[in-house]
């Protein structure tokens, strides 16, 4: 039913567009014939506006991924650097929380580990929502930031790295074998709030898949049960998602800027200081409202990365 409802909104939206089209050019025409200035001006705004739409409707069209309409896992993990860059990963998780919220999708925090002073260290949240996956797939990369540092007594100016991995969250649609002698699981003690369960039960869970190397934890919840079948489902979409990788890679020559993710590939430049800027490395846009940015008004860079794939089809 999800996916019936999400193809029959798309076919609503293509032929509402169509007609209105249809309707603009034949006011054109009669516009035209009658010699209405004023007709013919609003009728070639209003087609310079169907314009726009179909560049959206474009955009749109790119979210036909294998995954793109899944929710989505949201990994941030500081760089080298300490405090400071636990900072900035905190920023970003408060960035990618505030833009889910603002499309209206839920939020929910998987695994954190905050850092000593400020920030996190690692975290991973849980975005539900129409194409949750399809919109934030691109964000995956390695983030600058540039400010003076408000942990710096000589007000310094600070450069800090935090790398951003988003992976699809899979449905019972999808099966992922995973033998259990190919795992390694820790239990711990959830850290952060929780009253005297933090200090006393070991129901954190990280699993270790031995023959990829992947790692993923939850601490979500109070039952050792539940944070486990988490982190199952959470192993099972890293999984996923580098099968997705592969297959792309055989249709696609842009496959090796997208495994080029490293502390040395950069995706997003934020500049706090001595100017106001967020660039995008990848598609060059810019946007000198920084502080909206971090509030979560990171659209136009997330249609940017997927507008860059007509340029260079997959296939």
């Amino acid at each position: 039913m999800k996916e019936l409802n999400t193809l029959e909104a798309k076919i609503k939206m293509v032929r509402e567009f169509e007609q209105g089209l249809a309707d603009n050019l034949e006011m054109l025409e009669l516009a035209n014939e009658e010699d209405d200035s004023d007709l013919v001006q609003e009728t070639i705004s209003n087609i310079e506006k169907l314009y726009k739409e179909s560049q959206k409707i474009q955009i749109l069209s790119l979210l036909s991924g294998k995954a793109d309409g899944n929710d989505a896992y949201i990994e941030v993990n500081s760089g080298a650097g300490g405090t400071e860059a636990c900072d900035w990963a905190g920023m970003l998780l408060r960035m990618y929380t505030r833009w889910a919220e603002s499309r209206g999708f839920k939020v929910s925090v998987i695994d954190r580990h905050d850092g000593d002073e400020a920030g996190v260290k690692s975290a991973t949240i849980l975005v539900e929502g129409d194409m949750a996956y399809g919109w934030a797939k691109t964000e995956s990369g390695v983030h600058r930031l540039v400010r003076v540092s408000p942990f710096d007594s000589n007000a310094r100016r600070h450069t800090s790295f935090a790398s951003v991995a988003v992976t699809p969250a899979i449905d019972d649609s999808i099966e992922i074998d995973i033998e259990d002698k190919d795992l390694k699981v820790d239990t711990y003690r959830a850290s952060g709030a929780g009253g005297q369960h933090v200090n006393t039960t070991d129901s954190a869970v990280r699993i270790t898949h031995i023959p990829t190397g992947v790692v993923v934890a939850c601490q979500a919840e109070r039952s050792q049960h539940k944070n486990r079948a988490t982190a199952m489902n959470m192993l099972k979409a890293r999984l996923y998602e580098e099968e997705l990788r592969k297959q792309e890679a055989e249709n696609s020559e842009a496959y090796e800027e997208k495994t080029d993710i490293g502390w040395g590939h950069q995706i997003r430049s934020y500049v706090l200081h001595p100017y106001q800027m967020v660039k995008d490395l990848r598609t060059g846009v810019e946007n000198t409202q920084s502080q909206a940015v971090l509030d979560g008004k990171i659209d136009e860079f997330l249609e940017a990365a997927l507008a860059a794939k007509l340029e260079k089809p997959e296939s």
